[in-house]
């Protein structure tokens, strides 16, 4: 007779066999060409991570880019800028696509470098070497100079905002052909060349004009223009007043710098501004931005503003859908997941950590579906008492606050199992780096085996794994009942709500970037 250990029956289903290790070196599922590009579109930022250096998560972009078709590489930086809303990313992956199809570049250009910083950010990749070419091209610089030569009026003035390269290195570069008088005087202007200033747009004018005299209303020019000004706290206050949506919620620290929040009347009025809910809508706010905004509040910062980005969120996460059934989300509160979401490195060091971001999915999910089990999780599932009627960061502040400790992604459906609970959605907001549920033997990971015992229990229950860092595996295999997918901007929790609805399936992820229509 065969040795009985090694051929005893399997219960349940044959669990997918791990085909990789994580960088704990522990069981993982490696994702294919087009998952692995998707996952790292909308979550890299090519700052130091807790497991990779910026070199090594650039170099590998550049190997997963390569290994899809540039009709999906094209669509995957698209998405990366659209609806991952990504900075750095989308520029690295259309700097990519320019060397490998000219034609695709073009069709995609414009719909990634919709702004002047996007513009010169791409302009840096290119020229740094890194994705395999240092010059620009004829057909990236063919783009550049259309978009010089288009670009709005004010475009071009929020584009002179910055420096390596600054707009004026950029128009030296690629010397484009001014379309008008007009433009004319505006490019001779930025390089620092003579110009005739009564072509130049009127807000210029006005702030030149502003800035030498000191008289007359506050010009409409972009906010860090203004920084440059001698300014009383009268003007400051004239900015908030009449400032973007998005602009007051950046700038809150130096209004109170500049005196602004001293008169009671303007924390009224910035205040209102802030929970506005049509200014929140056309302003396209996302609920990390809000977090960031709260994080980043110098101790100072009246009462008034505060609470006011405590009612932005609740707007903000309007759109957040319930979801059918018994729900269980789980954030990951382990020490890898306390780094900051943008790495370190580069002296900007984002305030905002993966568990912050993954404390504030289950927030958000936990104020649309006030049944839902909230479950964090280290080494075990953490104990919390959470209020679904406590404001969102309030919730996410308490969540967070548990970080710390090693990472067992099966925690929480071992858990489950242990109490025979059955829920039909699981939705797991990790990095996916789990090493302390290792275990040696058998063909899948701790996840997938507990899995597979909830799923015994309840046939329909569909997991979902949100992963928020670039690192390239996961711990659950794809499959109809399993769905990956990265991220933490909004467009998220949509995709959580299709699948968990029976409307989409594992590939649904890749098929909203396929379905991108160039």
């Amino acid at each position: 007779m065969a040795n009985k250990s090694v051929f005893a029956s399997i219960k349940g289903r044959l669990l997918p066999r791990a085909d990789t290790k994580n960088a704990h070196g522990a069981p993982a599922y490696a994702y294919d060409d087009a998952q692995a590009l998707a996952q790292v579109a909308v979550t890299g930022t090519f700052g130091g991570m807790y497991y990779q250096s910026a070199e090594a998560e650039l170099e590998y972009v550049v190997m997963v880019a390569e290994a899809v078709e540039a009709e999906y590489l094209a669509k995957a930086a698209i998405y990366a800028r659209q609806k991952g809303h990504m900075k750095d990313m989308p520029a690295v992956l259309l700097a990519i696509l320019a060397r490998r199809d000219p034609a695709l570049f073009r069709r995609a250009f414009g719909r990634v470098v919709d702004n002047g910083k996007m513009l010169r950010t791409f302009v840096q990749v290119v020229r740094s070497g890194q994705t395999g070419r240092k010059s620009l091209g004829s057909a990236p610089k063919a783009m550049v100079q259309h978009w010089l030569n288009s670009a709005p009026d004010r475009a071009m003035l929020n584009a002179n905002v910055g420096n390596d390269p600054s707009l004026a290195d950029v128009i030296k570069m690629v010397h484009p052909k001014p379309a008008s008088a007009e433009r004319e005087a505006l490019f001779a202007w930025i390089v620092g060349k003579p110009c005739d200033v009564s072509r130049l747009p009127e807000a210029l004018q006005a702030w030149l004009v502003f800035k030498e005299t000191g008289k007359g209303e506050v010009p409409d020019v972009p906010f860090q223009m203004l920084t440059q000004l001698e300014l009383s706290t009268r003007h400051w206050a004239r900015i908030a007043r009449n400032g973007s949506w998005q602009m007051v919620r950046q700038n809150l620290n130096t209004f109170q710098r500049h005196g602004v929040f001293g008169v009671a009347k303007e924390v009224k009025l910035v205040a209102g501004k802030l929970r506005d809910a049509e200014r929140i809508r056309k302003a396209k706010a996302f609920p990390y931005q809000l977090m960031v905004a709260a994080q980043n509040l110098a101790p100072e910062i009246p009462g008034a503003i505060r609470e006011a980005l405590h009612d932005a969120m609740e707007l903000a996460v309007a759109n957040v859908p319930a979801v059918g059934g018994q729900v269980v989300v789980a954030p990951d509160v382990s020490g890898s997941m306390t780094w900051p979401v943008t790495g370190y490195g580069r002296g900007k060091a984002s305030v905002v950590r993966h568990v912050d971001v993954a404390a504030l999915v289950a927030a958000a999910m936990l104020r649309q579906n006030r049944g839902a089990r909230i479950m964090p999780f280290d080494f075990d599932v953490r104990d919390v008492r959470l209020e679904p009627r406590d404001t969102i960061l309030t919730n996410a502040e308490k969540l967070a606050a548990l970080a710390g400790g090693g990472t067992t992604v099966s925690a929480p459906i071992a858990r489950l199992n242990r109490e025979g609970k059955s829920p039909d959605l699981v939705v797991i907001v990790s990095d996916n780096q789990s090493w302390a549920d290792a275990r040696g033997g058998g063909r899948g990971t701790a996840l997938m085996k507990e899995w597979d015992r909830l799923k015994r229990r309840n046939p329909k229950a569909r997991l979902v794994c949100l992963d928020i860092a670039p690192y390239g595996t996961t711990q659950a295999a794809k499959r109809d009942d399993v769905l990956n997918i990265g991220g933490f901007s909004d467009a998220v929790f949509g995709q959580i709500a299709d699948f968990a609805a029976g409307h989409s399936g594992a590939e649904h992820w890749t098929r909203e970037i396929e379905a991108i229509d160039l």
